[in-house]
């Protein structure tokens, strides 16, 4: 018999399980390209350190691992803390036996025990993921311009009050992208921790760029045919104009910029022709771990102003089950437990039927924008009020995307 699940899960150290890592990540995944070793542990340090990374063992057998990034997560400008799941990996002999959902059970409990109210992940397989609760949110878009569109914004002064940045900058570089995307009321983008901003900074062949309020990051690809702009973000157009000229500058030796923008980028007005194509999206999905926490910290509509019962069923964190009041007023929000057993079955405020019932998947996909109509014809929403839903839209609506791919 296999040993009970509380004692096949652990934090992954370098020292102790690095060889046993590279041999499943090289086993799951195909060898690493270009990487050495040493550096793929290097570059998973952070997480390692602060115990982000959890293998599951069938004895002294590493068959599992997967971890998970300290991030942010914008919502209409406000932040909310973020466990960013990557790297999930399974043997390949032990695939179909139950590794992957005793894992990432295990990661899922992990993860709320160190307060997350959200979590994150580009899904390689969504059954797994949507039986655990995670929803289809947003997604992570790729345009490419070929280099001639780009090029009239290459002014020559474009690039005053920017430099390069190190990896003494990696607060700095956080607290602007914070900014920007705070300014922007964007719902969507994520922000790693300082330490793996850190690493990114320390990487010879990532350029980055700072300005008193925007980043830019980019790449060479193809040896000098493609430049992928990791993120050109900015609060003013005086910044946003200076870094994309200096993307620009490169178009007469590119031959196409690859960018992550989201559906409103600038990038989409400051081109006197705006010829790209959308070549690549990636969905990621969504799961509220702590559903007062989650809702406390996102932000709203500052005109919104409503209260609507709600009654939850989340399973895998049945301390989120039950009746809920959901207010929204000024910019906030709050989710408050009713305590009456019967409050989860009463009639809504219009007496249009019962209090809109969602599981995890349903509260994940409305609090990232999702329709309440949408919700109820796929059956991850049921009763509320026709009145009730549109308010729920109106709260929530949202486009979301991200420009991290992890």
């Amino acid at each position: 018999m296999r040993e009970p699940p509380a004692t096949r899960i652990r934090p992954l150290d370098a020292g102790r399980d690095g060889a046993a890592m590279v041999d499943l990540r090289c086993r799951a995944f195909g060898p690493l390209s270009g990487v050495e070793p040493a550096a793929w542990l290097e570059e998973n340090g952070p997480a390692l350190r602060d115990r982000r990374f959890l293998g599951l063992f069938d004895g002294q057998r590493l068959v599992g691992m997967a971890r998970y990034h300290d991030m942010m997560q914008y919502w209409h400008g406000r932040t909310v803390p973020m466990a960013g799941v990557s790297s999930v990996a399974v043997a390949p002999e032990e695939r179909g036996r139950g590794v992957g959902r005793e894992l990432m059970t295990g990661l899922l409990d992990a993860i709320a025990t160190r307060g997350y109210p959200l979590s994150v992940l580009f899904p390689s397989t969504m059954p797994l993921y949507r039986s655990l609760g995670w929803e289809v949110a947003g997604t992570s878009y790729e345009a490419v311009f070929p280099a001639h569109a780009l090029r009239p914004l290459a002014a020559p002064a474009g690039a005053s009050g920017v430099r390069r940045a190190g990896p003494e900058d990696a607060g700095l570089l956080r607290e602007t992208m914070a900014s920007a995307h705070a300014a922007a009321g964007d719902c969507g983008p994520g922000l790693r921790d300082e330490a793996s901003l850190r690493y990114v900074l320390s990487q010879p062949q990532i350029y980055v760029y700072l300005a008193a309020d925007g980043v830019l990051s980019y790449t060479w690809r193809h040896g000098h045919d493609e430049l992928l702009v990791y993120a050109a973000v900015a609060a003013s157009e005086h910044t946003t104009r200076a870094l994309w000229a200096i993307v620009a500058s490169n178009c007469w030796v590119a031959d196409s910029v690859r960018a992550r923008v989201g559906p409103a980028d600038p990038i989409w007005w400051l081109t006197p022709d705006p010829v790209a194509d959308i070549v690549d999206h990636d969905d990621w999905m969504l799961r509220v771990l702590d559903p007062a926490a989650a809702i406390a910290a996102r932000g709203f509509p500052t005109t919104a102003d409503l209260a609507v019962p709600l009654h939850l069923t989340d399973p895998a964190r049945p301390g989120n089950s039950g009746p809920w009041l959901l207010k929204v007023s000024g910019g906030s929000g709050s989710l408050t437990r009713l305590a009456s057993p019967g409050a989860g079955t009463q009639p809504a405020p219009d007496g249009e039927g019962p209090p809109l019932a969602l599981g995890a998947r349903g509260l994940a996909a409305l609090y990232a924008g999702t329709p309440v109509a949408t919700l109820r014809r796929t059956g991850l929403a049921t009763g509320g009020s026709s009145a009730g839903g549109a308010s729920l839209d109106g709260v929530f609506g949202a486009a979301p995307y991200t420009l991290d791919r992890f």
